[in-house]
């Protein structure tokens, strides 16, 4: 499949959990409408970025992956539609193990697998270890209708070599829903996927959240946006103070043709990176 046509959608926090599916469900069926064939929702989509308060109340948002009601449910949804579909949710998998997770559904709503957050941040407005723990699924790549897609999520950004392990497993798009607020970031947030995208020639779709929820001040600023494997934006970014839903066409061949043309590849030295290992 040469162009794959993508979608991402940045949400703002309605309040309760059930209408924030039922938000992102709108938001898929609009995307199908415009003949999406990929989509990938925002961080701990279902919920409000609750890591700006540590508070067990929240712990009530974590559900199974792949066995709990929205993993199901979207797995009907992505049946129905066709449509291949990167789910980022809270995960249990059991009591008092948690996790960061993005659940990937393929287009007949098969469950392929999922990524579990790596990188944990414990800063003001991003207290992330009071909820989670580090990921220890590695950085697969699913094999899905579209094409091999990856996962890697918000504070993951900020470290290249999970971007690299992506690509030498294969990775055509890879998907970092966040939830991201203006600051120091802002800058950060146009520059680090999209020299990601360059530096390991596929796309990455970034997804941020919008507007600024009841637990804090955080004022999450959108941008939403697809960078190709040059490192450009795909036809813009979203605004940085609306809800909005991005489809874009993502032409694969140009993984290939940048490829020919850079070399990064066949230029790598892992015989000289060891001590880049090293504690």
């Amino acid at each position: 499949m040469s162009t794959v046509k993508a979608a991402i959608a940045q949400v703002a926090w309605t309040g309760d959990k059930e209408s924030m599916i039922d938000a992102h469900e709108k938001h898929m069926r609009d995307a199908a409408a415009q003949g999406a064939q990929v989509m990938c929702f925002q961080e701990l989509f279902y919920g409000p970025y609750f890591c700006q308060v540590q508070d067990a109340e929240f712990y009530s948002y974590t559900e199974a992956i792949p066995d709990g009601p929205t993993t199901k449910r979207f797995q009907e949804l992505a049946a129905e539609l066709g449509m291949v579909m990167v789910l980022p949710m809270y995960e249990q998998e059991q009591p008092g193990v948690l996790y960061n997770t993005a659940a990937v559904i393929d287009a007949d709503g098969s469950y392929l697998g999922k990524y579990r957050k790596t990188h944990i941040p414990q800063v003001k407005g991003f207290w992330e270890k009071f909820y989670f723990r580090p990921g220890n699924l590695g950085y697969p790549v699913f094999d899905t209708a579209v094409g091999k897609v990856g996962v890697y999520i918000c504070y993951d950004r900020h470290f290249p070599e999970g971007w690299r392990a992506l690509g030498l497993n294969g990775a055509e798009i890879v998907f970092n829903p966040s939830a991201t607020s203006r600051g120091l970031s802002s800058y950060l947030w146009q520059l680090e996927q999209t020299a990601a995208s360059a530096a390991n020639m596929y796309f990455v779709g970034a997804i941020n959240r919008v507007g600024i929820e009841d637990l804090g001040d955080n004022d999450f600023y959108g941008t939403s946006y697809f960078s190709n494997p040059r490192g450009q934006f795909v036809d813009g970014t979203a605004s940085d103070q609306h809800e909005e839903l991005l489809v874009r066409d993502l032409d694969l061949s140009l993984i290939d043709e940048t490829r020919n043309q850079w070399a990064f590849y066949r230029d790598r030295r892992p015989d000289m990176y060891g001590p880049l290992t090293a504690d």
